[in-house]
């Protein structure tokens, strides 16, 4: 089995979003967008994961300090993905394997996506290997260009693509996998020629094919999933789809959640099988709720609250109100069914 290390490009200054809080630390349903790149990261076997900071590097640092297998990484200036790869070449100059690359502001990447590059990669015996996907609208994506074979033959950045090319609907979410030792051999050979001047990580790609190594193209993203948080809207249109998915997963393991749109759940909230959320319910944080219980209508609950197995939360329990003073006088009370 190959060994495998991530780099994750999180070091992005988002000026659309008009904030002082770095980006991968905003909020996607409970939790910074960052910790589900990192998760995915882990679950597809990375052992060592580079994290690239810079704006806000110490806050970043700070949160996730105690993840002990973050190597954290700065890149001083803004030069462009390429230049990012190239911040950990001294990390990585001597390893022997595979190296994911990956941007934090994608949380909704799952680790399933990334061990379908995998297992394409090896079975291919390819030096780089990315995932696609198509989409409508595939403005502001760098698109895949393939030649009438369907071999890719490099990807072009939104900004530098002709007017035919705009028309392309398959897309680059940013998915890379690729052979250690030939990345940091074409990152070194990038050159900012481009319209922003910077070093992009898909000219790697081109340097990798004009070398005569094999690069493959694989269809793997959802067309969600290839969505990357720049704004206060796509923060907001990808908390929704984030929503949707906790849900589901809830809904699987056996919890009843009668009106999707009107409840909100935190990922990480634990609920036990043959629970029942009424509408207008909202749990925040680490929330454990056993099974057979029946939470809401409009009720409220945070991490200082565990609901025992057979529990009936009502909005006019004090248990609902966590933190206030209703909240502590009535503590964690619960009522049976």
């Amino acid at each position: 089995m190959a060994k495998r290390a991530a780099i994750i490009l999180a070091a992005g200054v988002s000026s659309r979003m008009n904030t002082k809080l770095p980006k991968v630390l905003h909020e996607v349903c409970g939790r910074p967008m960052l910790g589900y790149v990192l998760d995915a990261c882990r679950e597809a076997g990375a052992g060592k994961i580079y994290v690239v900071v810079g704006y806000g590097a110490e806050q970043v640092k700070e949160y996730f300090g105690k993840d002990r297998d973050i190597v954290w990484v700065l890149q001083k200036e803004p030069k462009g993905t390429a230049d990012a790869v190239m911040c950990c070449r001294k990390h990585l100059k001597d390893f022997d394997g595979q190296t994911l690359v990956l941007c934090g502001d994608g949380p909704l990447i799952r680790a399933e996506t990334l061990k379908t590059i995998i297992e394409k990669h090896e079975a291919e015996h390819s030096m780089a290997t990315l995932a696609t996907a198509i989409l409508d609208n595939p403005a502001g994506y760098g698109r895949i260009v393939r030649d009438a074979y369907g071999n890719i033959e490099g990807i072009v950045e939104d900004a530098d693509c002709t007017s035919e090319q705009k028309n392309i609907k398959e897309v680059n979410p940013s998915y890379y996998l690729f052979n250690n030792k030939v990345l940091f051999e074409s990152v070194s050979k990038v050159k900012p020629d481009n319209v922003k001047k910077e070093y992009y990580i898909t000219d790697a790609l081109s340097i990798i094919l004009a070398a005569g190594h094999k690069v493959i193209a694989v269809t793997a993203v959802r067309p969600e999933e290839a969505m990357s948080i720049n704004s206060r809207n796509q923060l907001s249109e990808i908390g929704k789809i984030m929503q949707r998915r906790i849900q589901q997963e809830l809904m699987n393991s056996g919890v009843t959640i009668v009106d999707p749109e009107n409840t909100w759940i935190d990922v990480r909230a634990q609920i036990g099988q043959d629970t029942q959320v009424e509408p207008f319910t909202y749990i925040y944080g680490a929330v454990k709720i056993g099974r057979n219980c029946r939470i809401g209508p409009f009720a409220y609950l945070d991490d200082s609250i565990s609901v025992k197995d057979g529990s009936e939360i009502r909005p006019c329990n004090g248990a609902i109100t966590a933190g206030n003073k209703t909240r502590n006088k009535h503590n964690k009370r619960e009522r049976k069914g």
